[in-house]
């Protein structure tokens, strides 16, 4: 259902909302105009509430349940489909699971009073009566048959016991009343079996699947052999605890479609670790040992999941190019424990700076990851969303090193947000990562090379306002027609180059951004470029200077081409020189505003006097 929203409407509840963010792994989310210090700042808490629970999102408000409940109640029409809803009071006292009892609403109230020391008010009936919820049992359990926990709930609170098979201490635990005769039948196991009437089937994630193939193997054919497996053996695939594999297959897509198929972690050892269960195996081969350095991919890999009591209970299955083995453990298994995963590598940019220009997907994916990788300022610009990560600090000037740690720990299948500011993918660290996977491989250790594990990371990438577009917005228009971006650092591109650049932009009339305008030690670039430009346009065209974006001492000036001064712009300052066509603009409060028209106010010009002649 993704990450819980925390919704807080004031800084008095801000404290509270960080309290149960942390015990529930949420974010907080708040108004941008009453609520400082937001992961997700919004507008409208009506729309942004409604909009968390079409998308499925856990929502932990901290409000009035009544206005909760209007709220979303145009939104209520298939409880099935309904994400945890809970209600909490602005002194923590009070902790009101509203929609989802059943979906985790239940249990997340319970953690959240348990966190603030406040009275989770569970009033479901099954919970009450006997301490469990049929219908959403816990980790390690899959209700195989939930159309039927209803019929079955309304038995044992009308006085009926119920018959145990198979163990779970969570049943057994629970104030359901057991009778080996009962009329109501709980029956706990990974075997694929259909309920009678009366009956609830529970499959206890006990089931450890191997999976080996060669690289590029059609996914269909490792799905349609996993699913050949299961049933030929009559197991549940309900009962799969996780797919596993070894590590050269970390990036296999064949391997993640099984995985996706059973809705299960995909997870990966080392050839050592599945040779250690080379006594084992039951069918060993020294082809495979030659190949990737064990004896046995598919059996290996469930049974180093399955641990040392596990038993192999179908031995490897083969398909054309794929093959495939299960194991099965004494208890359900945490797949997420078991070997390592594909690490993901997140290439995130933050904006300018400030938490109100961050895309909501940014910050679930810094929130996401385990570890944080940047240069000290953007990381700290994170502010909430960095607490309790793991920071890898660096200094300007060593981008390559940045990036290839980022890459290598999420190689150790750590998640990783690789943190840029403006947009990751101008003038930043997402083109680096791909020109070091573009270098070619070499050995681990080597300088040049990034490790095998690097290499088959997952690389997701999400967009930041770039500075060029704060600027803009900040300025008024300037971008409305074609622009180009120039950086003025001759650090990775030779000067000559640039200095071709200015010319063709300055010929083709380009509005231009210019990145990196100056440093301490570069002071004569700019004033080139500005005498470039006034050679192809007016010395009165209109120059954006944007300094600090969205972070404190934010300025914005605008003044004339022949004007521009060295000794006006540093490192944090965006320049945008408009074109021949571009316009300052002076509003009634005495504001200057800068635009690049495009035409549509004379086309729609010349649309109308051919209109008044044909008339």
């Amino acid at each position: 259902m993704g990450r819980p929203a925390v919704v807080v409407l004031n800084d008095n509840a801000q404290v509270l909302a960080d309290a149960i963010s942390d015990a529930v792994g949420g974010a907080v989310h708040g108004p941008r105009s009453r609520v400082s210090e937001a992961d997700v700042p919004f507008e409208a808490a009506g729309h942004h509430l409604r909009a968390l629970f079409s998308d499925r999102r856990p929502i932990i408000a901290i409000m009035a349940s009544g206005a909760l409940i209007r709220i979303l109640a145009p939104l209520l029409h298939d409880k099935t489909e309904e994400p945890p809803v809970l209600a909490v009071s602005e002194d923590g006292a009070s902790i009101v699971p509203l929609l989802g009892g059943h979906r985790g609403a239940n249990a997340l109230a319970r953690r959240v009073a348990d966190a603030v020391s406040g009275h989770a008010a569970i009033t479901t009936a099954g919970d009450v009566r006997f301490g469990v919820a049929l219908d959403a049992p816990p980790e390690g359990y899959v209700l195989t048959n939930p159309a039927a926990a209803k019929d079955v709930m309304a038995a044992l609170l009308a006085g009926h016991s119920a018959t145990l098979a198979g163990e779970a201490a969570w049943l057994r635990d629970s104030a359901i009343p057991f009778d080996a005769d009962a009329p109501v039948r709980l029956t706990v196991t990974d075997e694929r079996i259909d309920p009678a009437n009366n009956e609830l089937v529970y499959a206890a994630s006990t089931l450890c699947l191997g999976i080996g193939c060669e690289r590029g193997t059609d996914p269909g054919e490792v799905v349609a052999l996993a699913d050949r497996t299961l049933s030929e053996a009559g197991l549940a695939p309900e009962a799969v605890a996780g797919v596993f594999s070894i590590d050269l297959k970390a990036d296999e897509p064949a391997i993640h479609a099984v995985a996706d198929r059973f809705a299960v972690p995909a997870r990966f050892f080392s050839a050592s670790a599945l040779e250690a269960e080379r006594d084992r195996l039951a069918h060993p081969s020294d082809v495979v040992f030659a190949e990737v350095g064990c004896h046995g991919v598919a059996e290996g890999a469930a049974l180093a999941a399955g641990g040392r009591a596990g038993t192999l209970i179908v031995p490897k299955r083969k398909a054309r190019r794929a093959t495939c083995a299960v194991v099965r453990a004494t208890q359900p298994v945490k797949a997420i424990e078991k070997g390592r995963a594909r690490g993901t590598l997140f290439i995130v940019g933050i904006g300018p700076g400030g938490a109100h220009w961050r895309s909501p997907e940014v910050s679930d994916m810094a929130a996401r990851a385990t570890d944080l990788v940047g240069y000290s300022l953007y990381l700290d610009l994170l502010g909430p969303l960095a607490e309790g990560k793991i920071r890898h600090d660096f200094d300007l000037g060593r981008e390559e090193a940045r990036v290839r740690h980022a890459m290598e720990l999420a190689g150790r299948g750590r998640d990783v947000a690789l943190v840029c500011s403006g947009d990751a993918g101008i003038y930043a660290m997402a083109t680096l990562a791909f020109e070091l996977l573009d270098k070619g491989q070499t050995r681990e250790g080597e300088a040049d090379g990034l490790s095998d594990a690097a290499r088959r990371i997952e690389i997701v990438i999400s967009p930041g306002i770039s500075a060029l577009q704060a600027a803009a917005a900040r300025a008024g228009a300037p971008l409305g027609h074609d622009f180009c971006t120039i950086s003025l650092s001759d650090l990775l591109t030779p000067w000559t180059e640039i200095q071709r650049r200015i010319a063709a932009a300055a010929e083709g009339d380009f509005v231009i951004a210019f990145y990196n305008p100056v440093s301490k030690r570069r002071r004569t670039q700019l004033a080139h470029a500005r005498q470039t430009l006034l050679d192809h346009r007016p010395a009165d065209t209109p120059v954006v200077l944007a300094t600090n974006l969205g972070r404190a001492g934010e300025t914005t000036r605008i003044v004339p081409l022949q004007a521009l001064r060295v000794d006006d712009v540093d490192m944090l300052t965006v320049v945008i020189v408009g074109s021949s066509q571009t316009r300052a603009v002076r509003t009634g409060d005495d504001r200057i505003w800068v635009y690049t028209p495009r035409g549509y106010a004379d086309k729609a010009e010349t649309v109308m006097r051919k209109k008044e002649t044909t008339e």
